[in-house]
């Protein structure tokens, strides 16, 4: 099965090898057909702590490295 690949925003660089990504969805309300934003925030594993706040990145699925702490930061966008 492949993995699924997420991009959004670091909101958040505060932990050690951690950083908290908003990835936005858009989608078309079902009775108003009005464009619709919604957000979520996800815990990536960052290994170097390169990435910081502001920055655009790519995450990936992987297999569980901590409680809450399933993706992994595989690039960033310009």
């Amino acid at each position: 099965m492949p993995k699924r690949i997420l991009q959004g925003v670091v909101v958040s660089d505060k932990n050690d090898k951690t950083v908290v990504v908003r990835v936005e969805r858009r989608f078309a309300h079902p009775l108003l057909q009005k464009t619709v934003r919604r957000s979520k925030k996800y815990k990536a594993h960052d290994e170097t702590n390169q990435y910081k706040t502001g920055d655009m990145v790519s995450i990936q699925e992987c297999a569980p490295i901590s409680k809450d702490k399933c993706w992994t930061v595989i690039s960033a966008q310009a």
